[in-house]
């Protein structure tokens, strides 16, 4: 046992690097073709509002926007590894990396309360709705999430919003407070954060719930199940101790990839709320053409996604250690 413990972790070792040297070179790839297709688009030269023109001419030479694009592509990577710089923002007025910066703690408020409530309880409806296969209560949470996997969260925001801010008055603000505001009223501050939570918690919990109710209905009638309780265990004792842990192993990668997922944030919920937050910078960025910020935003969201991948595959092994990860054949 000991023997094959030491062989898996070398598996999953050498499993992580070679994944980690593919997302580099991935990611470089990818971020060769957005610099290019970038800063293909036509690029303002005058200087944005509030900017001294004489610094946005030195920003210009800076960055190299007055050369060809191989050369820009080298003038962004050299400010890049020696000062850290990603460019300067045209709708922020500094650097990039410093909007990018600020932003991340926002967006993380934001979705860290709706991530811990949705884990627990789309695993919890998830197991409830398969064991009670059939029945009411199967039923009601299939309904239930089928409606919120159906109606989009810009749609169920708008609503909340209506209904229980502005018609019924249940909650006294349909936006999240500023941070001015939010550091005098602390328990305005709480509940305004109420209905963005609910929104954000309701279809997390609905996909979960759905994803972990198919897969335990599918093994609680598997072979191996028969045979545990033909054994002698009891259908709870069966349950615990096989359906569930099989059951959470494609259950665990769409928990690291929600957790990754908290640093990207949501476009629509934050523009709904009006949530100074990663999404809502991204929908900016656009709307003014800030380039760099774009490049540095579309960069982000793909190392995101790449880093999420690799966490839900070794979350297979981690699940499941039987689960050789990069053995290959044997």
């Amino acid at each position: 046992m000991g023997h094959w413990s030491i062989k898996n972790r070398y598996n999953m070792g050498k499993y992580i690097l070679k994944r980690s040297g593919l997302l580099l070179i991935t990611f470089s790839i990818i971020t060769i073709v957005y610099f290019v297709t970038i800063r293909l688009m036509p690029i303002d030269r005058e200087a944005p509002f509030g900017v001294d023109p004489t610094y946005w001419a030195n920003v210009i030479i800076r960055e190299g926007w007055d050369r060809p694009i191989i050369e820009q592509f080298w003038f962004w990577l050299r400010n890049i590894i020696t000062r850290g710089d990603f460019g300067f923002s045209r709708s922020q007025t500094r650097n990039s990396m410093l909007v990018l910066r600020d932003r991340i703690p926002i967006t993380v408020r934001l979705n860290l309360i709706p991530f811990f409530i949705a884990v627990p309880a789309g695993f919890a409806l998830g197991v409830v709705a398969a064991l009670k296969k059939n029945k009411w209560q199967d039923h009601v949470i299939s309904f239930v999430v089928m409606l919120f996997i159906s109606v989009p969260s810009f749609v169920v925001a708008v609503l909340g919003q209506y209904f229980l801010v502005y018609r019924w008055r249940i909650l006294p603000h349909a936006f999240v407070l500023p941070s001015a505001e939010a550091a005098i009223d602390p328990w305005g501050n709480i509940l305004s954060r109420i209905l963005p939570t609910f929104v954000l918690a309701s279809g997390t919990i609905a996909a979960l719930t759905r994803n972990l109710r198919a897969e335990l209905t599918e093994i609680l009638t598997s072979d191996f199940m028969v045979l545990a309780k033909a054994k002698g265990l009891t259908s709870r004792q069966a349950t615990v101790r096989h359906a569930l842990r099989n059951a959470f192993v494609p259950f665990a990668p769409a928990i690291t990839g929600g957790f990754i997922g908290l640093l990207g944030g949501s476009f629509v919920i934050e523009q709904a709320f009006r949530v100074p937050g990663i999404g809502r910078m991204y929908l900016t960025a656009f709307n003014t053409r800030d380039l760099n910020l774009i490049m540095l935003l579309m960069m982000f969201y793909t190392f995101l996604g790449l880093v999420a991948q690799i966490l839900g595959d070794i979350s297979y092994g981690i699940v499941d250690p039987r689960i050789k990860m990069g053995a290959g054949l044997q």
